[in-house]
C-alpha cells in the first residue's frame, strides 16, 4: 500500500491508463495506477493487441504511403454507419499522428506489418513483439518516472459527491483500502469479463459467448458511477466482437484465437446453410462484424470450410483445422448433416463465376443468381483436402462507458465531474457507436489516454 496520498489515481493497468499515467508523470505529478489483476496479466485487453491505425501524411516509421483524417474517418463512417461522435473521432485520428513517434519515445517499438495480416501496412503500425512488449515498455518508463502501481488492487467504488470524486475504494490481497487523490482517471475498460452483466445485455445466449480478453475487466467502476448519475454512452449489447475459433478458452485467448479465413471461404450455421456475403468488403472493414453475425446464429455456432488453394491465404489460427478428403466427410467431422453441408457448397460452387482473384483487394469476383452473395474471393471450393474451422463470437470489449468531452472530462448528471477523466473502452462508445475498425481501440486509448493524464495534471496543479 502506497504511504503518501497520490495527486492522481489511475483505475486500469492497460495501454490507456499507461498513457494517461506517463503523461501525468512528466507534467510533474504523483500517480499511482490500481491494476486489478495480479502482476503477470497486468495491461488488460492491450497484452492481446498487435497494432494501432495511424494518420500519416506520407511515411510514417514503419506505415508506407499515406492515410489522410478523411480516408480514415470515412472509414470510420463505414463501420459505424455513421453512429460516432464526430468531434471526437476526429480527434482521435488527429491524434494519433502525433502519438506514434511519442510512442517510439516511450518506448514502443514497431515493425512492418506480416503478411496475412489483414493487408494494413499503410494504415497501421504494427507493435515489434506486440501488445505485451508495448505494455512491459510502458511500465518501464512508467516506472523510471516515478509512477506507482498496485496490483491486485480491485477498485470497487469512486464516491461521487456533487460535482467531485472524493474518495476511491478498493480492496488488496482481502484488505480494503481508501485514497482522497485530487484528481482520478478511469481506464478500467468494458464490462466484458462480468458473464452475468453479458446475459442482462443480450439475454441468455451470451452464455455461449467466448471472452476473447482479460476477465480482470468486470465493470465495477461503470456501473458504480453510472449508478451515481454520471452520464452513459453507447449500447450495452454494442461491441467489439469478431468470429474466433470455437476451440478456444471462455477468457484470455487473445488475438490467436481470431479467424481471418472467412474472405475465401463459405460459412454455414448449424444447419449447413449460409446467412451472409463472406466477401461483403475487405477484412479489416468486416472482420469485427462476424462476432455478432455468428451470435445470431443458433447455439451461437457456425463453421467457415475452404479448400487447399486458400489454406495460406490468412494467418492462422492457433488451432490447426478440422481436415478430409471430401465435404460431406468434413461436415461429418464438425458435426452437422452431411448432405445438408455438400448442397451448400454445390449450389455455391454453381454459382462462381470466372474472374481475376486477388487476395489482398477487392476483385469482384462473384457469386450469380445466389442469395445470399458473395460479391468477392468467390472462388469454388473443390480442391481437396478441405479444411473447416468452427465459429462463436469472441466478445473484445463493451461499448457502453462514460459521455466525455474532448478533454475527456467525465459528464456527470448536471456537467462535468470537475475531478474525473476516463479514456481507453471506457469511454470509447463515444466514437464506436457499432462497428469497429482494426487497431482503432488502440488509437481511442492512446490519445485519450494523454488527454486524460494532462488534464488530470493541470487540474492538479
Amino acid at each position: 500500500m502506497t504511504n503518501k496520498t497520490p495527486d492522481i489515481v489511475i483505475v486500469g493497468g492497460g495501454n490507456a491508463a499507461l498513457c494517461a499515467a506517463i503523461t501525468a508523470a512528466e507534467a510533474g505529478a504523483r500517480v499511482l495506477i490500481l491494476e486489478g489483476a495480479p502482476k503477470e496479466y497486468r495491461g488488460g485487453n492491450s497484452r492481446h493487441t498487435r497494432n494501432f491505425r495511424c494518420m500519416h501524411d506520407g511515411p510514417l516509421s514503419v506505415l508506407t504511403g499515406s492515410y489522410g483524417e478523411d480516408e480514415y474517418y470515412n472509414d470510420l463512417l463505414l463501420v459505424t454507419k455513421g453512429n460516432t461522435d464526430e468531434n471526437l473521432a476526429r480527434i482521435a485520428i488527429r491524434g494519433s499522428q502525433e502519438s506514434q513517434p511519442w510512442m517510439e519515445a516511450h518506448g514502443v517499438r514497431f515493425q512492418p506489418s506480416l503478411s496475412g495480416t489483414l493487408s494494413l501496412s499503410r494504415t497501421n503500425a504494427f507493435f515489434l513483439g506486440g501488445g505485451k512488449a508495448l505494455v512491459n515498455a510502458y511500465y518501464r518508463t512508467a516506472a523510471a518516472l516515478g509512477v506507482e502501481v498496485l496490483y491486485d488492487a480491485h477498485v470497487s467504488h469512486l464516491e461521487l459527491d456533487g460535482d467531485r470524486i472524493t474518495r476511491v475504494d478498493f480492496t488488496q490481497h482481502g484488505t480494503a483500502h481508501s485514497l482522497t487523490p485530487r484528481a482520478v482517471v478511469v481506464a478500467s475498460g468494458g464490462f466484458q469479463g462480468n458473464i452475468e452483466r453479458l446475459v442482462a445485455a443480450w439475454g441468455p445466449e451470451a452464455e455461449n459467448f467466448l471472452i476473447r480478453g482479460t476477465p480482470y475487466n468486470r465493470g465495477d467502476v461503470l456501473f458504480d458511477l453510472l449508478d451515481q448519475g454520471v452520464q452513459s454512452i453507447g449500447d450495452p449489447t454494442q461491441c467489439h466482437a469478431v468470429a474466433i475459433d470455437g476451440r478456444a478458452p471462455k477468457f484470455d485467448g487473445g488475438i490467436v484465437t481470431r479467424l481471418d479465413c472467412v474472405p475465401f471461404s463459405v460459412v454455414v450455421n448449424t444447419h449447413g446453410q449460409r446467412f451472409y456475403n463472406e466477401g461483403e468488403d475487405v477484412w479489416p472493414k468486416r472482420y469485427a462484424i462476424w462476432g455478432r453475425l455468428v451470435a445470431a446464429q443458433d447455439d451461437q455456432v457456425a463453421y467457415s470450410i475452404i479448400d487447399s488453394k486458400s489454406r495460406d491465404l490468412f494467418m492462422p489460427s492457433v488451432f490447426p483445422p478440422v481436415t478430409a478428403d471430401t465435404i460431406p466427410e468434413l461436415a461429418v467431422k464438425l458435426g452437422l448433416e452431411p448432405d445438408a453441408v455438400a448442397a451448400t457448397i454445390a449450389e455455391f460452387n454453381a454459382a462462381c463465376q470466372n474472374g481475376d482473384f486477388k487476395p489482398t483487394e477487392l476483385d469482384g469476383v462473384a457469386t450469380e443468381g445466389l442469395d445470399p452473395p458473395k460479391t468477392n474471393w468467390a472462388r469454388p471450393i473443390v480442391d481437396p483436402p478441405f479444411y473447416g474451422y468452427s465459429l462463436r463470437p469472441g466478445v473484445t470489449f463493451t461499448y457502453l462507458g462514460f459521455k466525455v468531452d474532448a478533454q475527456a472530462q467525465v459528464q456527470g448528471a448536471t456537467g462535468p465531474v470537475q475531478n474525473l477523466w476516463a479514456a481507453g473502452e471506457t469511454m470509447a462508445g463515444s466514437i464506436l457507436g457499432q462497428g469497429y475498425l482494426a487497431g482503432f481501440g488502440m488509437t481511442i486509448g492512446t490519445v485519450f489516454g494523454r488527454i486524460a493524464g494532462k488534464e488530470a495534471a493541470a487540474y492538479v496543479h
